[in-house]
């Protein structure tokens, strides 16, 4: 096993950022209405047809790649909920409350009922019923993200376009409006604003657009060859050929920093899509077939696992261990620092498909196995502890979990 490891110094930025989980008080999105005037006798928090719950409401939605069945597993309770069958899944997306299945038909949308508001000071928790809203047509999102305000669905080429969040909350899709027909990368909002990158034909910049599209500034850092992005509470992150850049804003102004690998690194060892907790600054990313990158945001720093054949990877943020299921479906665990194994489990029936999906909250970390129709709890703190296996009856070929 061998490790390498970069350091960038830099000024640390302690701004909080909006994210699909992250918005002001007082502003629209899902935390609506939030904070009524004093005599309205509703109570800060309040949101219509939903229950405030004291505890995160996780749950996982859950497709099955060769039926087309769908189903919400509630992590809370153990209940799980059939939803109509439909079209065949090819992937799965979320934006934290709702699911985005690309099917041969379009996009279906499912609202998991589960969400959560963060303040800063304060968070809360809601659970709702689940509904099926439809489905778009149109290209498949290669990505999307959300805030506040609207919900952004990037294809791998062409056109995003952009929904407006409060109509998805309230139970349809609504008319999308198309942005920018030259874009061919992700498009994220935040901060009130919309990050454009790999778009035009300049397909290094990266482009600060307003809620209607109009580019208002353009960031002076370039990111080359744009693979996998991020939101998190330091800022955006997008993956570059050099490394990663990291967008921030502060009192309306953007500014861009660059986060470099340490010297040249191959194409195929660069990271290629990023996953983390929600609400973590620390990133992981496939390294070529048999390595992860680790990103921490807030020490501006790189390290490189070598892991063996990977299927999936992911961590919990600052401290925790970096979680990583083997082709051979084994989990394994890495202390980052030291680079060094702490513990392994056979977890899977079988073999670790592409598809495989590590999802983690701030306890748990949650596997799919198609092969055994189950998803295993994980106790990643008690050396990959297996608390509970969920028996299944349809195969679990893609996973995401909402509530977050």
């Amino acid at each position: 096993m061998t490790r390498t490891k970069t350091r960038t110094t830099a000024a640390l930025c302690a701004a909080l950022v909006g994210s699909a989980l992250l918005a002001g008080c007082g502003s629209g999105g899902d935390q609506r209405p939030d904070a009524a005037p004093g005599n309205s006798g509703v109570p800060h928090g309040y949101v219509e047809g939903a229950e405030e719950q004291p505890e995160q409401q996780s749950r996982l939605v859950l497709a099955d790649a060769g039926s087309g069945a769908v189903h919400v597993l509630d992590l809370i309770t153990g209940d799980v909920t059939k939803l109509k069958r439909g079209a065949k899944a090819r992937a799965l997306h979320t934006d934290g409350r709702f699911a985005y299945l690309d099917t041969p038909d379009g996009t279906r949308v499912l609202d998991s009922g589960a969400w959560t508001v963060d303040h800063g000071d304060h968070v809360h928790y809601y659970r709702a019923g689940i509904r099926d809203l439809g489905t778009i047509g149109g290209a498949a999102p290669e990505h999307v993200h959300a805030d506040q305000a609207l919900t952004a669905l990037s294809p791998a080429e062409g056109a995003t376009r952009l929904f407006d969040r409060e109509k998805l909350e309230g139970g349809s899709i609504g008319r999308a409006r198309t942005l920018d027909s030259g874009a061919t990368g992700p498009v994220v909002p935040y901060a009130e604003h919309l990050l454009a990158a790999g778009a035009g034909d300049d397909r290094d910049r990266v482009r600060v657009l307003d809620r209607e599209g109009t580019e208002v500034a353009s960031l002076d850092e370039p990111c080359a060859k744009v693979l996998g992005e991020a939101v998190t509470r330091r800022g955006v992150v997008l993956g570059c050929a050099d490394g990663a850049l990291l967008v921030r804003e502060e009192k309306g102004k953007f500014s861009a920093e660059k986060i470099a690998y340490d010297g040249e690194v191959d194409a195929q060892n660069r990271a290629t899509g990023f996953r983390h907790r929600a609400g973590s600054t620390t990133l992981v990313s496939p390294s070529g077939a048999d390595a992860v990158w680790v990103l921490d945001v807030t020490d501006r720093s790189w390290t490189r696992i070598e892991t063996g054949p990977l299927a999936a990877a992911n961590t919990a943020g600052e401290g925790a261990d970096l979680l990583a299921l083997g082709k051979d479906g084994a989990l394994t665990s890495w202390d980052i620092d030291s680079g060094k194994q702490t513990a392994r489990t056979k977890l899977l029936a079988g073999r670790a498909t592409d598809a495989a999906t590590i999802e983690v909250d701030t306890g748990r970390a949650y596997v799919n196995d198609p092969g055994a129709r189950k998803v295993y709890e994980i106790d990643y703190n008690d050396r990959l502890r297996l608390a509970r296996a969920f028996p299944l009856s349809l195969t679990p070929t893609h996973m995401v979990e909402t509530g977050r």
